[in-house]
């Protein structure tokens, strides 16, 4: 497994037309790899897009092969001073343990099935409020192998949103032609980030590399860790 980051040059108009449509992003990133990955349901190809308080964007990568993203460096990068960096994965995956601590970051698709009655099929629906958005989160997070660490009693400032080491933030409504749609895609997207404990290190490892949640193809569910 391979993590690769990229950061795009946003005066350039083809970074800006990448960064406008998750369609176009998603094809951009397949064609990093020569051949076609396999689609045995082992590790799959995630992208993520981060913007800092730098008014940096970078696009991070996992994949089970190593990407090669000239195209992008020459469409949305600088082709005379910019590259990419890609790193081997498999050093950190394997080095997790039982009650690690890390901080993490994670943009996801926080959705829930709703109907109006019986009678109808169920819909595919975004959480919109922060509390939903947070309890989409815990729900998922034994499966996924950790635990959102709880902040000290004495450290809440304010009811059950404040009770995690966990931050709501850059809620993004995304609307987009999909090939083969005569509606538009719309999408709805946040970013946590916050503080975990390693539960089960070969779930962690399993969410790391195959996403949490829906949308995974258009920048959803790549959980990044870093030294807490």
């Amino acid at each position: 497994m391979f993590l690769t980051r990229f950061r795009f040059n946003t005066a350039r108009l083809g970074a800006r037309r990448l960064l406008s449509s998750p369609q176009r992003l998603h094809a951009a990133v397949m064609f990093a790899f020569a051949e076609p990955l396999p689609q045995d349901g082992g590790s799959r190809v995630l992208w993520r897009i981060d913007r800092n308080s730098r008014s940096e964007t970078f696009l991070y990568l996992v994949s089970p092969d190593k990407p090669d993203l000239t195209h992008l460096v020459e469409e949305a990068g600088w082709p005379e001073t910019g590259r990419w960096q890609t790193h081997d994965y498999s050093p950190l995956l394997s080095r997790l343990a039982k009650g690690d601590v890390w901080s993490f970051r994670l943009t996801a698709n926080p959705v829930h099935s709703i109907r109006r009655n019986a009678d109808e099929p169920t819909k595919l629906t975004a959480h919109i409020g922060q509390r939903h958005q947070m309890h989409w989160l815990l729900q998922r997070q034994e499966k996924a192998g950790f635990a959102v660490l709880e902040k000290p009693q004495e450290q809440r400032l304010h009811d059950e949103l404040d009770q995690y080491e966990l931050v709501v933030r850059d809620r993004r409504q995304l609307e987009f032609a999909k090939t083969g749609h005569r509606k538009p895609v719309t999408l709805v997207t946040v970013t946590f980030d916050g503080r975990l404990q390693v539960t089960d290190p070969d779930a962690l490892r399993h969410t790391l590399t195959r996403g949490l949640g829906k949308a995974k193809a258009y920048g959803c569910g790549l959980m990044t860790l870093a030294e807490a």
